[in-house]
């Protein structure tokens, strides 16, 4: 049977596991207790070992391909969950009967291990595109506050794939198959003034960049960050760069342009690592 994550609320110092616990708590938030499990606990093949020891030189799956997510960064906000959908695709010569994966977030799975999410499935749907080979799938739902429960947790993850052989001589295992990221929402708002404004005038346009905060549950000010500010005209479709400007200390975007033409105004950041690509709509400036 699958073993899964546990979840404890708690306070004060937090003492280590046997594998690994975060160091501290993040605020009011609960904690994750994390015990990741090794390829023996989840596919229950050590309830077999006489069988297993009879095979001692059993063929073991070979895993091709691992996808987390349909290959994009999963992007988390504040308090809604994000369910993911995750595959591994392997092949034995008896055939796939069950797959596994999982995403830690570490440098070592036995020793150095904050962050850990793992399948709400206690077994794969695997289906077969030969003999010898399956895909199987699973789900995962990662919840703000919980199991990302410090910011810090933003950035790249490990994956963890596993794959069992139909005949269950043998299983694949590997903490370091793939890598994945989780990013923290961004947003980003625009307000361009006044409105209408005359030809040749000041135009003042200002908007904040903020990014999912999951220690405490709210949106926070980006700073530092370089946004451009974009221009549409009334009847084309196409924004162009006007100037990049970075963010305050608490996100705030402001700068001054000189009006010509009627059109839309907007910001757009690129993005980070730990933070996606956001862009604001565009706001409408009647030039008189």
């Amino acid at each position: 049977m699958r073993m899964r994550a546990t979840v404890a609320a708690v306070s004060g110092a937090l003492a280590l596991s046997a594998l690994a616990v975060p160091a501290a708590q993040a605020g009011d938030r609960a904690v994750p207790v994390l015990d990741k499990p090794t390829a023996a606990e989840v596919f229950g093949t050590g309830a077999r070992a006489p069988f297993a020891a009879s095979r001692a030189v059993a063929t073991e799956p070979v895993i091709s391909k691992v996808v987390v997510n349909g290959g994009k960064d999963i992007v988390v906000g504040t308090t809604a969950a994000k369910k993911i959908t995750v595959s591994v695709t392997a092949s034995h010569p008896s055939g796939i009967s069950d797959g596994y994966v999982d995403l830690w977030h570490g440098s070592n799975p036995e020793t150095d291990i904050d962050g850990w999410v793992v399948a709400n499935e206690d077994a794969a749907t695997c289906t077969n595109s030969s003999a010898t080979t399956a895909t199987c799938r699973l789900t995962i739902t990662i919840v703000p506050g919980e199991d990302l429960y410090k910011n810090a947790l933003a950035g790249t993850w490990h994956v963890t794939a596993g794959a069992l052989a139909r005949d269950e001589s043998s299983f694949a295992w590997n903490d370091y198959q793939a890598k994945a990221r989780i990013q923290r929402l961004s947003k980003v708002t625009v307000n361009a003034t006044p409105e209408p404004v005359r030809k040749g005038k000041t135009l003042t346009v200002t908007g904040k960049l903020s990014r999912a905060n999951w220690e405490t549950g709210t949106y926070k000010g980006y700073s530092a960050q370089a946004v451009k500010l974009q221009f549409r005209k009334k009847n084309s479709s196409t924004y162009t760069t006007v100037k990049t400007i970075k963010s305050n200390s608490t996100g705030v975007l402001k700068t001054t342009v000189k009006a010509s033409v009627d059109g839309y105004w907007r910001y757009s950041f690129a993005g980070t690592s730990t933070t996606p690509a956001v862009t604001a709509a565009g706001d409408y400036v009647d030039v008189k």
